[in-house]
């Protein structure tokens, strides 16, 4: 299917975007918007780097699209992400209008797409957001894992360097 290679093309340059993310020290997530096949917007995960609780790829992605074609209407677009949108996010993708959705990995935390809460599908807005999931869901999902067991083990390190040093 043509659809499914546009989907993995623009989800590795999503993981891209999170393997920059992470060299900066932050959760590797990436996000990309793409319309009319051409990328309008690219952004990887910023909440560390800019101390800002909404710095979350889609969302930066979102604004950046919006400003690119001056509408914050992203009628026609297609978001992919490397991670299942959190509800803050999905709540951005919603009332942006993005009729299409494409995630690597499920979020069985914060997921707001099917994992915790299914916002993408909820009755009561009126404007639903088609998603296919699963698009390179083991590289995205590996990503992360490595991530947060790199992050334990940091922790677990300094913790016994603190109590070596007592």
């Amino acid at each position: 299917m043509e659809n499914d290679s546009h989907d993995e093309k623009y989800m590795r340059q999503a993981l891209e975007l999170a393997h920059q993310a992470e060299q900066l020290g932050e959760v590797p997530v990436g996000a990309v918007i793409v319309l009319d096949g051409r990328v309008i917007a690219a952004a990887g995960n910023r909440r560390e780097t800019w101390q800002d609780p909404t710095a979350h790829a889609e969302l930066i992605a979102l604004r950046e699209a919006a400003k690119r074609i001056n509408s914050w209407r992203l009628e026609g677009a297609t978001l992919y992400v490397t991670l299942e949108p959190c509800v803050m996010c999905m709540g951005g993708i919603i009332l942006s209008r993005v009729p299409r959705l494409v995630f690597g990995a499920r979020d069985p935390r914060v997921g707001a797409v099917g994992s915790v809460f299914d916002l993408a599908d909820d009755d009561r807005f009126n404007h639903r957001v088609e998603v296919c999931e699963g698009v390179l869901a083991e590289e995205c999902g590996e990503i992360l894992s490595n991530f947060f067991r790199q992050l334990r083990e940091k922790k677990k390190a300094a913790k016994m360097r603190r109590a070596k040093d007592e």
